[in-house]
């Protein structure tokens, strides 16, 4: 029998797992390998940062705590996809992603499906933080509410006014979304007036070209 020799202290790496593994999923998992695999995906999906997190075939191929199981890793998969603790999408380049079977992880499957690509979906860091990155690193720890108004609001507004608010809110130590909302608008709002005002003036001042145009034609 192979030995453990005890946790190290200091600095080793936590992971940390929803109440919901040992109280319901864990009593219904009966296979050894399915363990591993679902251990092995929420292991992945908690290193990484962001409310969407997601991990593929090759993170499983590579995960050093599945060598002894290297064959049967696509069983085992199978298996917690089918249990339904991990979701499964495939992109239109044929790449598997992984994700939690949680609000974030279904609504990223969804989207995966439709035809989009990993970096469209909504809260997948790109070039720069996103509003759900803005959030969490500014506000606190996203709710599936909280998540559906930073949706909208990222259709309505542009990523640097979003910043741009999500700045002026931390300058004013007010961490509040509806705080920043606040914010969102007025500015919004400011824009667009200043918008009007600019077309007015190019209207005024086209109309006294077109009227300067004809003084100088009589």
């Amino acid at each position: 029998m192979h030995t453990f020799s005890g946790f190290a202290s200091g600095s080793s790496k936590q992971v940390s797992f929803a109440d919901q593994f040992f109280t319901e999923l864990l009593p219904l998992i009966d296979d050894l390998v399915e363990l591993k695999v679902t251990l092995a995906c929420l292991r992945a999906f908690d290193q990484q940062n962001g409310w969407l997190k997601w991990a593929t075939i090759k993170d499983l191929d590579n995960d050093p705590s599945l060598k002894d199981v290297r064959e049967s890793i696509s069983d085992g998969l199978a298996k917690a996809v089918r249990r339904g603790s991990i979701l499964q999408a495939v992109s239109r380049t044929q790449e598997t992603y992984l994700f939690a079977n949680d609000h974030y992880g279904r609504a990223a499957k969804e989207s995966i499906e439709r035809g989009e690509s990993i970096a469209q979906v909504p809260g997948v860091i790109a070039n720069r933080p996103n509003i759900y990155t803005l959030y969490e690193q500014n506000v606190g720890t996203l709710t599936p509410m909280i998540a559906e108004q930073l949706r909208e609001a990222e259709k309505e507004y542009s990523s640097e006014l979003i910043e741009e608010s999500f700045q002026a809110a931390v300058r004013q130590n007010v961490r509040s979304w509806a705080y920043i909302r606040k914010i969102l608008e007025r500015r919004a709002k400011r824009i667009a007036q200043g918008e009007q005002d600019e077309k007015s003036q190019r209207d005024v001042g086209r109309k006294w070209q077109e009227d300067l145009k004809k003084y100088r034609g009589k």
